[in-house]
């Protein structure tokens, strides 16, 4: 089969990245690590840079972090760049360490929120930072790029400003903020950049760099997809622009009356305020039966009723409409959307209905009133690349280590100093970019688009090589060849022309669309080719995959499953219920059930022990205190025990974050009335505890909390000492995070009978033993499944709780002595 072709879903007018003649800089060459003080500058042979970078994560020069692919691209261009990381924001003067910047500053927060980076989902602040060295917290600000924007307006104030990153992609427009839980201004007006890159900017940025280097104004930068930036009412660059006002729902256009062809004579008369003398009858002419009841005219001649024509809603598109490229919606204004969750639902709503760079208008919203108003205009999304730009831009010079000045006194970077998110990307491999399954609660498809960008097979083995051969302490294993999606290599719509004009937020819900290719081979082959490589033991797959998709070629199962498992495979159905799951826009939980008998039929052929660890998610909109019941119902009948549990973090702009501030479903439309669907929102920590709770039934810390809750709910039928119960009628006498009195009161009572008595054993967790009296106690299968057997306990004996499996064999624990 030849290999797949690099085509265009839509009209491509962009100009190619490689294309561009050079700065004059090029000459200065290829910087081992780009510079981050005046020393590295000197040794470089620079007077300058041209480009300064802010960041609040730790310089690692790796195609997985922002910074460096935004440094080594403009590097590339022939720009000298540096880069100033994670700087100390309570002044300014680290922001000068490298001089003035000759063309602009590019901030950015680092490739996490910053508030997300900082806080947990229970809004509370977190001690470690997995993008510094050592995990130390504290390195960056809430709200990061805002504050760095205005240390780098401080330091030197007529440099141009670019901000960038993630944090500045989901809070484009007017957002709702979780942590100070009101609806905050877009990012371009809190920041005060000269323009903001949306999305993953490399095109933008490259073309943004050139023009700026020709000395063109910034504020005249206003024709770049995938920018958004401030315009004063009136400005002439608006001139020219086709408005459409979205501002408002439930507002009806001008409506044409109807003609009935079949309206008699009297009824036609009546409806004009007149009357008719003889009636309908067939000998009758209608001249001569009518007269105006007002004058009792008996010779009035009747009022002409000329036909009309309205206009067919199914030739609508034949209309001469606007052009698109020339067309802008106007959102509701940052007061509205401030004062009124309906119309933040809409905006919402409308923003994500113009995310297909094929047919995406531009966006425009208005941030204050009379001397301070000004708009918020944000250009359509940038082309993606193609497999060649794509290319490019990963088969760059990364160093692929931390710089030099995290190095620990031995020189290297996996002691104190180590850096974890580096850590865990460090012998990885990124594939692609994109996401077309469009989850309400992830924020992958409004950052780097729906549409699949693919590397070609060659520049993916030649990353193997360079991991292979550059990166230090390499053991032959891969630990991941992957990307948002782990099987979305290459995958995307079979039609250009339908690409172009599809404006569905995913290709795979309520399910897979007809137009879509599920084929994977050429990602079968890209694991064959990868593996065959010499020095390569093992390729894993570590990020996530769509088993949906997976369903539709049980070949790749097979491949996956057999070769490039790494004992567990996680996969995420986050939930089982209908109601929860639509609103997740997730597949049903029949899929995973399909996709698991295919995992553990191939896993029993290829003679392996493999587990399938699935991720559920707490707290969701639309999810019922039922909804949670019934998931910990199927996690107790199949066996799985959740170590930790992942509760809904409202990130910026995402659809289930306007659902919780709203209360309403943007993905059925948003109306006032009873068309508009409202959604069961989880708020107060008090119900979030509850539905974490639900996920870890196991822990009695939560029964307290769930006895009271299944009692309330009409359920304490799941409350008892069998198998078939959800959690026990008792309560352990010490420990588990329990009062003393709330032990006591659900303490099993002594004498005969009784349930599962607990210690706590020297790392301070709970310890299950069975009483002697009773024959049966609970084990740990290494299927994960439940078993119950008839033998006395072993004193001292762990039950785990990890996910459904058997503990780890560490070698560390000590042999038991005879007769004990």
């Amino acid at each position: 089969m030849n290999a797949p072709v690099d085509v265009s879903f839509f009209p491509r007018d962009a100009k190619p990245l490689g294309s561009y003649r050079p700065y004059w800089a090029k000459r200065f060459g290829t910087a081992p690590f780009l510079p981050m003080s005046r020393e590295e500058m000197q040794q470089l042979g620079w007077d300058s840079c041209d480009v300064v970078l802010v960041t609040g994560d730790a310089y690692v020069d790796h195609p997985s972090f922002g910074m460096a692919v935004i440094g080594r691209v403009l590097e590339a261009q022939g720009f000298r760049v540096g880069i100033i990381a994670q700087p100390d924001w309570h002044s300014s003067e680290p922001f000068k360490a490298l001089g003035r910047p000759n063309l602009f500053w590019g901030v950015t927060a680092g490739n996490m929120d910053s508030m997300i980076n900082r806080y947990t989902a229970d809004r509370k602040i977190r001690s470690d930072d997995a993008y510094t060295p050592g995990a130390e917290g504290n390195r960056r600000p809430d709200r990061a790029a805002i504050v760095y924007s205005q240390r780098c307006r401080e330091a030197y104030k007529d440099v141009p400003i670019v901000l960038g990153g993630i944090e500045g992609s989901l809070r484009r427009i007017a957002h709702y903020d979780y942590w100070s839980d009101k609806v905050r201004r877009s990012i371009v007006v809190d920041s005060k950049c000269d323009l903001l890159l949306y999305g993953n900017a490399e095109r933008a940025l490259v073309e943004v760099a050139h023009r700026l280097a020709a000395r063109e104004p910034v504020e005249r930068i206003t024709d770049v997809r995938g920018t958004a930036f401030v315009r004063r009412p009136g400005d002439e660059t608006s001139h020219g622009w086709f408005e459409i006002d979205s501002s408002t729902v439930d507002t009806p256009g001008r409506i044409d009356a109807l003609i009935n062809p079949y309206q008699t004579t009297s009824e036609q008369a009546s409806a004009q305020g007149s009357s008719c003398a003889q009636g309908d009858a067939p000998d009758s002419g209608a001249a001569s039966a009518c007269q105006a009841s007002a004058g009792g005219q008996k010779d009035a001649k009747p009022v002409a009723q000329p036909v009309q024509f309205v206009p067919n809603p199914a030739l609508a598109a034949r209309r001469n409409l606007p052009p698109r490229d020339k067309t802008v919606v106007r959102l509701p204004s940052y007061e509205q959307v401030k004062s009124d969750p309906v119309l933040y639902a809409h905006a919402n709503r409308v923003l994500h209905l113009e995310t297909n760079p094929g047919n995406a208008r531009a966006l425009v919203q208005a941030h204050g009133e009379g001397a301070t108003a000004r708009d918020v205009w944000l250009n359509p999304p940038p082309i993606p690349l193609t497999t060649a730009e794509m290319d490019l831009v990963f088969d760059l010079p990364y160093a692929r280590s931390p710089h030099p000045r995290y190095a620990d006194e031995y020189g290297r970077h996996d002691g104190a100093t180590k850096i974890p998110a580096w850590e865990m990307i460090r012998f990885s491999i990124n594939i692609m970019r994109g996401c077309f399954g469009g989850c309400t609660f992830c924020s992958i498809t409004e950052h780097e688009g729906r549409i699949i960008q693919s590397r070609s097979e060659d520049s993916i083995l030649r990353e193997i090589e360079d991991v292979r051969d550059k990166v230090q302490g390499f053991t032959g294993t891969i630990s991941d060849l992957g990307g948002p999606t782990a099987n979305m290599y290459r995958l995307g719509c079979r039609s250009p022309e339908i690409e172009a004009a599809c404006r569905k937020p995913s290709c795979v819900f309520p399910g897979i669309c007809q137009n879509l290719t599920t084929n994977h081979d050429p990602l079968i082959r890209i694991y064959r080719r990868g593996r065959a490589l010499r020095g390569i033991k093992k390729i894993l797959i570590g990020s996530g995959l769509r088993y949906d998709l997976a369903l539709r070629s049980p070949a790749y199962i097979k491949e996956l499953v057999q070769h490039h498992v790494g004992g567990y495979l996680k996969i995420a159905p986050e939930h089982t219920e209908a109601g929860p799951l639509s609103k997740m826009m997730k597949p049903g939980i029949g899929n995973y059930d399909r996709f698991k008998v295919l995992f553990e039929k191939f896993t029993e052929e290829a003679g392996k022990k493999q587990y399938l660890i699935p991720y559920f998610i707490a707290a969701h909109p639309g999810t019922s205190d039922e909804d949670m019941m019934n998931l910990a119902v199927w996690l107790k009948k199949n066996g799985f025990r959740a170590d930790q549990v992942q509760t809904f973090y409202p990130s910026p702009m995402a659809t289930a974050t306007a659902m919780y501030h709203s209360g309403y479903n943007p993905l059925k439309g948003v109306h006032r009335d009873e068309r508009g669907e409202r959604v069961d929102i989880v708020r107060g920590e008090k119900r979030r505890r509850l539905h974490k709770a639900f996920l870890r039934y196991h822990d009695p810390a939560n029964w307290p909390l769930l006895r009271e809750a299944l009692k309330a709910m009409g359920r304490a039928d799941l409350i008892g000492n069998g198998k078939h119960h959800l959690i026990p009628t008792f309560q352990p006498m010490t420990g588990c995070g329990t009062s003393g009195a709330a032990a006591k009161a659900g303490a099993a009572p002594k004498g005969k009978g009784g349930g599962l008595g607990y210690t706590v054993n020297k790392d301070g967790k709970a310890v299950a033993l069975r009483r002697r009296t009773q024959e049966a106690r609970e084990v740990q299968e290494p299927q994960g499944d439940v078993r119950f057997r008839r033998a006395d306990p072993r004193p001292g004996q762990v039950l785990t709780q990890h996910t459904g499996l058997p503990p780890r064999a560490t070698g560390a624990a000590k042999p038991r002595k005879k007769g004990r």
